[in-house]
């Protein structure tokens, strides 16, 4: 399959704390030197950047921290020498993908940048975020986020009666809505409340690997329901528990699961890849270089070119042409 005939979107991936953190010690043009060819070699269009705050940011640094990783994009822009740009819209997407520039997207990964105001959705959303991660793996304001695997803790939540309004809020401005890493209870909250079609970023199924970052057949049905995308992780520790099918085998595992249980157009990639923030390797493939075997794996299990397209980049497209501007 050629992908330069595809619009491939990676629908989540932790960029931009590796580029602050990078540049704190004095480095320029990190995306360029670390990440450029990887992403072009992969054939990726769009990027779509997480605003991850460590726990060591939060609450005091968590805003200042978001809007430093923001301003980082910013400046590595300008270092790029018009390879790099930032898409805020539909014109945007088509303008990187038709002169071959690398597209960035921003998402919050937990609301956390906001704390309990409402009106800095605005403020993001100028800056360029079109994406709402609600929560991370922590309770914020707005939800309860699940744990990795299930462990003892108190009573959950779902949505507060902010995290309605930020909902309402988020739709209002034209921000996708994020589920993953909700608990279970949130997630049916956010499908209770919601008017617009939702994604799930990067999750895969539980019933292959249960770990409560994984959705529920229900739960794919749902999503499917009103017309979301799911972005099948890369991130081993949400595939398998066995070394011999963490690989690009083990991605299409779950992207069978979902595509008979709903059809092939509820599936994209959101490849969270995270070996670069740990000292051993345990990311399916070893980047994003390699998308090349899971579009091979792709076609062994039989899905045709038009089903690949849709799994790498337009089924996601179709959401962003619900919600965003043109």
């Amino acid at each position: 399959m050629n992908i330069l005939k595809s619009i491939v979107i990676d629908g989540h991936f932790d960029l931009l704390i590796d580029v602050y953190e990078k540049r704190k010690k004095g480095r320029k043009s990190v995306i360029l030197t670390d990440h450029y060819e990887k992403f072009k070699k992969g054939g990726f269009n769009i990027i779509v950047s997480s605003l991850f705050i460590p726990d060591i940011y939060i609450p005091e640094m968590a805003l200042r921290n978001a809007l430093d990783q923001i301003s980082s994009l910013y400046l590595e822009i300008e270092e790029s020498n018009g390879k790099i740009m930032l898409c805020k819209n539909l014109k945007d997407i088509k303008y990187a993908v038709d002169n071959n520039i690398l597209g960035i997207m921003l998402s919050f990964e937990g609301l956390e940048p906001i704390g309990n105001d409402i009106y800095l959705l605005r403020v993001f959303y100028e800056l360029g975020v079109r994406f709402a991660g609600l929560v991370w793996s922590r309770r914020n304001y707005v939800a309860d986020g699940c744990f990795f695997n299930e462990r003892l803790e108190g009573e959950k939540g779902g949505l507060t009666d902010f995290g309605v309004k930020v909902l309402k809020e988020l739709e209002k401005l034209g921000m996708i809505v994020d589920v993953s890493h909700l608990n279970d209870e949130g997630f049916w909250d956010v499908i209770k409340f919601t008017e617009k079609p939702v994604i799930a970023s990067h999750s895969n199924v539980r019933n292959i690997y249960h770990s409560m970052r994984n959705l529920t057949d229900d739960q794919i049905k749902a999503i499917a329901e009103i017309n979301g995308v799911i972005g099948i992780n890369g991130n081993g520790y949400f595939v398998t528990d066995k070394d011999e099918e963490n690989n690009a085998e083990g991605l299409v595992k779950h992207v069978d699961y979902i595509s008979n249980l709903v059809g092939v157009e509820y599936v994209g990639i959101g490849f969270d890849f995270c070996d670069m923030f740990s000292d051993f390797h345990r990311d399916s493939l070893n980047g994003h270089h390699e998308l090349v075997l899971f579009i091979e794996a792709l076609e062994k299990h039989g899905y045709n070119e038009n089903e690949i397209k849709l799994i790498l980049g337009e089924n996601f497209l179709r959401v962003y042409k619900s919600v965003f501007d043109d």
